[in-house]
């Protein structure tokens, strides 16, 4: 361990402070690639298919909770991270999740390959959710002992990174999956193909034996990894090229984040900056800044933490089942009113738009929080969002009444002022942990909260994916109803008998519905989330709530040598 423990890092006197900032936001741009997760989507759920999505295929709500299982990995290895950070320094634990977070891209790409499920939540959602946790707390702890003058600005630059991650890994995901990406073998228009239902699958006739085949009809030609022309095309042939975008990015992120590690320093006990003696703007924070320590296992008995573990779980959760579908989401309630606007670029473009914004608002609002005090920086976040939530399914209603670009517009703006506080929540709250509880120990207080993250890794998208299956079903069902039983049975080759099927094998989806439907039908895919977004304006509430209740801690939790 050598070159690795804390006792081995200890910096030179005259040692420039903002050496460090540098390093840590290069393991955060690495893992905060995971808010990219979205980016990979639209070609997990057509590895088979390839233009579209195969009875074999995986189901969004089957992907999207590798995400989540990512993210709850996440909170729980940052909780046992905490307390080992303390003990042996950063740069060991950065250089751990160096080889988890790229070796988890590595695993996740064989199981794309095979096509084994449970092979990449192993290696992205386990391993790789390791890795997030260790390479996130590894610089916020590091970076407030070094800055004890600017708590919310370090805890700003140390975790902005993670909210850029997508702004970079976004559009290199979209250009390895179209670098990789092969078109499948194509047989021409629906009119002159032959196809056959059987089991609520399609087939149609390829060299004389029968072949699996998917239809893309021309509302989803936008859809396409890579637009094509509409028609049918044979599944199990050409590829989406994620599984090579796996390898690749496992090996970039490896790289970088190892040498990132072997930049980190730590003080020497007693440090201090030049010309500071006190903390700054104790009467703006209401005098919850307090000059002295709580152990991690103390911090842990008292209300506060409790407090803020419901304030940062509900902040998140009302964000991370979003950003988990944040490119299907767009589409699905602009797609098909606006096709030549938001097709699949626009939708990359929004994710990577997502990512700025969450990245600014990081260090924005913990700088900001220094002089508005933390307590107050919240309440900004809880009433201003539940606004905000609350006019996404206005401007998604308007869109299915009156489609509009100006909704689009809305829409945008609203969303990505959600993100700046968003990621503000995230980067202030270590510094609010050490107003509270000072920062001997925070590193290890900041990791157990993480846990509320873990939380609001299942909370966020199963809200969001539960909500949106029941909302699809149910359109679905109410436009078939619509459409007439003989052009039904000509579109999809099976009578209205076997919908059912039909939808479980992604045959009938509403973009292929509407083109049935009769002159006029709303097309109920603008009103997939409303359901989600009045549920996260309530956890916004909720979250409001606890943090006006949170005081300073009592004296007799503080720790004593």
């Amino acid at each position: 361990m050598i070159g690795l423990t804390k006792e081995h890092i200890v910096a030179e006197p005259g040692f420039n402070r903002w050496k460090i900032p540098p390093a840590s936001m290069a393991i955060h741009l690495c893992i905060g690639s995971v808010y990219a997760w979205s980016i990979f989507n639209p070609a997990l759920v057509r590895v088979h298919g390839v233009a579209a999505s195969a009875a074999d295929d995986w189901t969004l709500s089957q992907v999207v909770w590798i995400f989540t299982v990512a993210i709850v990995c996440l909170g729980l290895s940052a909780a046992v991270a905490g307390r080992w950070l303390e003990r042996v320094g950063p740069r060991l634990v950065g250089t751990v999740a160096a080889f988890c977070w790229g070796g988890g891209f590595i695993i996740g790409g064989f199981g794309i390959l095979t096509h084994q499920l449970w092979l990449l939540y192993l290696g992205y959602g386990v391993i790789g959710g390791c890795g997030l946790g260790l390479g996130y707390v590894s610089p916020v702890s590091t970076l407030i002992h070094w800055f004890p003058d600017r708590r919310g600005m370090a805890a700003g630059m140390a975790i902005m990174g993670f909210g850029g991650g997508a702004m970079i890994g976004a559009p290199l995901k979209e250009f390895l999956i179209r670098s990789f990406y092969r078109a499948p073998d194509y047989l021409g228009p629906v009119a002159d193909v032959v196809l056959k239902t059987e089991a609520g699958r399609r087939f149609a006739d390829v060299s004389g034996r029968l072949a699996e085949v998917v239809v893309v009809g021309a509302n989803d030609v936008g859809q396409m990894l890579v637009q094509g022309p509409a028609g049918v095309y044979v599944a199990g042939t050409g590829r989406t090229g994620v599984a090579q975008a796996f390898f690749v990015l496992g090996i970039v992120y490896f790289v970088v984040m190892l040498f990132a590690a072997f930049s980190y320093r730590v003080p020497p006990d007693g440090w201090k900056p030049k010309h500071w003696d006190e903390p700054r703007h104790e009467k703006s924070a209401r005098g919850l800044i307090s000059s002295r320590d709580v152990a991690i296992d103390r911090a842990v008995r008292t209300p506060q933490f409790y407090l803020l573990w419901i304030v940062l779980c509900f902040n998140v959760s009302a964000g991370i089942g979003v950003l988990g579908v944040a490119k299907t989401m767009i589409t699905d309630i602009f797609g098909s009113t606006l096709p030549d606007i938001v097709d699949a670029r626009f939708a990359a473009t929004y994710v990577l738009m997502i990512s700025v914004f969450n990245m600014v608002g990081r260090f924005f609002w913990a700088s900001a929080s220094d002089y508005l005090g933390r307590q107050n920086t919240y309440s900004v976040f809880f009433v201003l969002g539940i606004v905000l939530y609350l006019a996404v399914p206005f401007s998604a209603y308007r869109m299915s009444v009156a489609p509009a670009v100006v909704w689009l517009v809305v829409f945008y703006a609203v969303t990505m002022i959600i993100f700046t506080m968003y990621g503000g929540g995230f980067a202030t709250i270590p510094a609010y942990l050490a107003d509270l509880f000072g920062t001997r120990f925070v590193g290890g207080i900041h990791g157990r909260l993480l846990t509320a993250w873990s939380v609001a890794g299942v909370l966020g998208p199963w809200a969001i994916t539960w909500f949106r299956e029941r909302s699809v079903l149910s359109g679905i069902h109410d436009l078939a109803m619509q459409v007439d039983p003989q052009r039904f049975r000509e579109a999809f080759g099976a009578p209205f008998s076997q919908l059912d099927t039909l939808v479980q094998n992604n045959v009938v989806t509403i973009a292929g519905l509407m083109e049935c439907a009769p002159p006029g039908t709303v097309d109920p895919s603008s009103t997939l989330y409303n359901s989600t977004m009045y549920l996260m304006a309530a956890l916004l509430g909720l979250a409001l709530i606890a943090n006006l209740m949170v005081r300073p801690v009592a004296g007799k939790h503080h720790f004593t040598e």
